[in-house]
């Protein structure tokens, strides 16, 4: 199950990644609704993709603990 999970982390952060790049795009071109509609996507993105590290992470260390 902890693949997926990386595959899935991985794909929120690129995905997070060219937000972030769409959203600069549309600023530099003067689009500042559309820019801040992509920033917040991309910054929703990110959360999600550490919040899935985070539980990476624990299921990684729990095993040792047991």
């Amino acid at each position: 199950m902890t693949q997926g999970l990386h595959a899935q982390a991985a794909e929120l952060h690129t995905n997070a990644a060219y937000a972030h790049a769409a959203a600069e795009c549309q600023h530099s071109s003067g689009d500042h609704l559309s820019a801040q509609d992509l920033a917040r996507m991309a910054y929703e993105r990110s959360q999600e993709a550490a919040h899935l590290s985070r539980v990476i992470a624990k299921e990684s260390i729990e095993p040792i603990r047991t």
